[in-house]
């Protein structure tokens, strides 16, 4: 990810919509078409009320993708007048749900966090890098600046993705000196998974299904074969 990137990702995170706008802006300039830098430059138009630019903006989004769950979402409540992003003034709130997609991004509370005093140095929207340890996810701060741990289910599944290609982004979207919550979503899927979502909605299974009916491609499945496999020692990866 480029440092123009994770700039524009932060400046949104955090709220900071003028900002926001100057830099996705610049980020277009790089490449006219790529989804994410338009899905965030629409947002930050429409929560700084300019309503005309945002509709454009998704437009453009639906022009090259025409099933993009974000820009379809968001452009129907700009049309109803229904868009609750909300803004004070200056800018700085966010209804962070614009930001979702299912199935590719999630909120997670981090569990066993950091001493309060580590904690109280994060910001919102800081880029924190996931890595894979003793069979669990740590997240880290700069790199080697321990924060906490993803909860053992959704740690366990992201190993299986991590191990086979797919990447991700993660980003602090609170703390506090006893809860941290980062924003986790999907910037590659590997062929293996090709059909498995990152994260699953409450109450939804891990199993796909074929037109007949049956299970394929069943993560589950996969995760008993590779038993033995998961049971070895991993190196701490960085570049996740």
């Amino acid at each position: 990810m480029t440092a123009l990137k994770l700039q524009a990702i932060q400046t949104a995170l955090s709220g900071d919509w003028k900002s926001a706008i100057l830099l996705n802006k610049q980020l277009l300039d790089e490449n006219p078409e790529d989804l994410d830098t338009l899905n965030r430059l629409a947002l930050a138009y429409a929560i700084s009320g300019k309503i005309k630019d945002a509709k454009t903006m998704y437009q453009k989004v639906l022009d090259i993708d025409p099933l993009n769950p974000i820009a379809l979402k968001n452009i129907k409540r700009l049309k109803e007048k229904s868009f609750s992003g909300k803004n004070n003034g200056n800018g700085t709130q966010i209804n962070h749900n614009f930001l979702e997609e299912t199935g590719k991004t999630k909120v997670i509370e981090l569990v066993n966090t950091a001493q309060p005093q580590i904690i109280q140095t994060l910001r919102t929207g800081q880029f924190v890098y996931l890595c894979i340890k003793r069979s669990k996810i740590f997240v880290l701060a700069n790199e080697n600046q321990y924060i906490g741990v993803l909860p053992d289910d959704i740690g366990r599944r992201l190993i299986k993705f991590l191990k086979s290609g797919n990447k991700y982004d993660a980003f602090v979207k609170s703390a506090n000196p006893h809860h941290v919550v980062i924003f986790v979503k999907e910037t590659k899927r590997s062929s293996r998974y090709k059909d498995q979502p990152s994260f699953l909605a409450a109450g939804e299974n891990s199993l796909a299904f074929d037109k007949n009916g049956k299970i394929k491609n069943s993560l589950r499945k996969q995760e008993e074969e590779d038993k033995e496999s998961e049971e070895e020692n991993y190196e701490p990866e960085e570049d996740l």
